[in-house]
């Protein structure tokens, strides 16, 4: 039997004054684009400095305050139909510690294009239910998850 290997990663719920939530959405991807930033730990990062470099390469925004990190590692799998392009059929899914962070900049400095390699071609701050109405369906469950973690954070 194989094991299953799941990419280790970093996710951020970035929320504002509003308790909103910061989604971006992925170029390209029409319907369940929507997503919190997220991405891949370095080989020798911490995952402190992970999530930093991810939520200022996919928006360009670095003036937050960590809130809290998650207790658990969350995971999901991708569908199968997926699974094999994003990292070459490597890895099943992703392995995420999770970060409740609050924003401490203006919605003026946030810069889609600050990598120079955008990931999402639009940004709202979007209540929890709505977040996951715009959420692709697979990570549906691990966004119940971290709102569930972090709950304390979203009450105004």
């Amino acid at each position: 039997m194989t094991k299953k290997l799941y990419r280790p990663g970093v996710g951020i719920m970035l929320i504002n004054a509003n308790r909103h939530i910061f989604m971006g959405r992925r170029i390209g991807v029409a319907v369940g684009g929507w997503q919190m930033p997220q991405g891949g730990i370095d080989e020798q990062e911490d995952i402190r400095s992970a999530a930093l470099r991810e939520l200022y390469e996919e928006a360009g925004i670095n003036k937050v305050d960590i809130l809290e990190i998650s207790k658990r590692w969350f995971s999901y799998e991708l569908p199968l139909s997926m699974a094999v392009d994003p990292w070459r059929g490597k890895y099943v899914g992703q392995r995420q510690k999770w970060f409740a962070m609050a924003y401490t900049g203006r919605d003026s400095e946030i810069n889609l294009d600050a990598s120079g390699h955008p990931e999402f071609d639009a940004w709202e701050w979007m209540p929890p239910a709505r977040c996951l109405q715009e959420i692709i369906s697979f990570k549906k469950s691990l966004y119940e998850s971290v709102f569930a973690e972090f709950d304390c954070w979203l009450i105004p």
